[in-house]
């Protein structure tokens, strides 16, 4: 048992650079195709909800985010790591303000958890932390 743990440690190690990778552009395409999907400006359904300067700076942030976390993580040194935080920092606002807004009824329920929401506050709050590391 312990030669096949071995093996396969053997074979995964070499691919694991790729996993905060994966992350890194789930997210940032998850929430770039978010603000995207709020265009034309201002969005319709959200500015009955929220006015029309603030849904389209929620759009624009959520498009921006999306694509800041995924260029942060080409650039080397502080500006990449700050890039990283920002955007990250940014999505969890958004997703704490989303959850306690639109969804304040899921609160630890079943329903927080078996929606993609959760898991982009999660998510975000990974490369909050982590930043480039």
């Amino acid at each position: 048992m312990k030669q096949l743990d071995n093996k396969i440690n053997k074979i995964f190690s070499s691919l694991e650079f790729l996993a905060p990778w994966l992350i890194r552009f789930g997210l940032g395409i998850a929430f770039a195709l978010h603000g995207l999907g709020k265009f034309p400006l201002p969005p319709e359904g959200l500015s009955n909800f929220l006015g029309s300067a603030l849904a389209s700076f929620v759009a624009i942030s959520e498009l921006g985010a999306g694509l800041i976390l995924i260029i942060g993580g080409f650039i080397k040194g502080p500006v990449g790591n700050l890039a990283t935080r920002f955007a990250s920092g940014t999505i969890v606002i958004i997703m704490i303000s989303a959850l306690s807004l639109a969804h304040r009824d899921w609160f630890i329920t079943t329903k927080l958890f078996t929606s993609e929401q959760i898991f982009l506050l999660l998510i975000g709050l990974y490369f909050l932390l982590r930043g480039n590391r």
